[in-house]
């Protein structure tokens, strides 16, 4: 299951900023960039779909592994737990606004070469310490 389209992020504008100005964790085994939500670089087609400030996105080179079918399951496992993060931290903030002080986000995952023989629990709870780096999970 891929992501639903109003979760995606989408558009050069969108990973160009995310990358020059994105604020970036490392991990061992990916890096996530971390951006304020603007939707003013969203392409229009992103502007038609329900509104979620919340958008994110899932990037494995080729570096990683050569076969895409390995690619694109990594690709697969990570954005469905993705998107039950990023559901539960829309809903946290729908919640409580105030205490919780986080504002929309933009949210890109970038795997390392050799994470593809990594254990997929690995990776996940990689995720979530990257999550709490950056000040989005308790």
């Amino acid at each position: 299951m891929g992501l639903p389209p109003q979760y995606r992020l989408r558009g050069h504008r969108v990973f160009d900023r995310l990358y020059r100005q994105g604020r970036r964790l490392h991990g061992q085994l990916m890096v996530l960039r971390v951006l304020a939500a603007e939707s003013s670089l969203l392409p229009p087609p992103a502007d038609r779909l329900p509104p979620s400030p919340w958008r994110l996105g899932v990037v494995v080179s080729g570096k990683v592994h050569k076969r895409a079918v390995r690619r694109n399951r990594l690709r697969r496992l990570l954005q469905a737990e993705l998107l039950r993060q990023v559901e539960a931290l829309r809903q946290a903030q729908e919640r409580h606004p105030a205490p919780l002080g986080i504002s929309p986000q933009w949210l890109l995952l970038s795997l390392k070469p050799g994470c593809a023989e990594a254990d997929p629990a690995q990776l996940l709870e990689e995720w979530q310490q990257l999550l709490r780096k950056a000040g989005l999970s308790p």
